[in-house]
């Protein structure tokens, strides 16, 4: 008996959590492509967002410049070695399947 009760009481619980998440729809955030509705409104949350940005200093931007180029640079030796290898296994298999 004190089973059953303690069931209907989680049954009871989950009922309730499930009503009290039922939220009312929120408003559709305001695009500047509303036939001009909320534009200026769009741009004025934006600007206030961009003052929020922690912008990197000249010395940060460049030497984080410095790492991308780096890795470009690596990553593209290691592509052209790749295909310089591929296209000299091609050559290979097909010089071997002529002759």
């Amino acid at each position: 008996m004190a089973e059953n009760s303690k069931m209907e009481r989680t049954a009871d619980a989950v009922a309730g959590a499930a009503k009290k998440s039922k939220k009312a729809p929120s408003k559709k955030p305001s695009l500047p492509v509303r036939a001009g509705r909320g534009i200026s409104r769009w741009f004025r949350e934006m600007r206030s967002e961009l003052k929020k940005v922690q912008w990197p200093s000249a010395k940060q931007t460049a030497k984080h410049t410095g790492t991308v180029i780096a890795c470009v640079i690596v990553v593209g030796a290691f592509i052209w070695v790749f295909d310089w290898l591929a296209a000299g296994g091609a050559k290979a298999l097909i010089a071997l399947t002529q002759g």
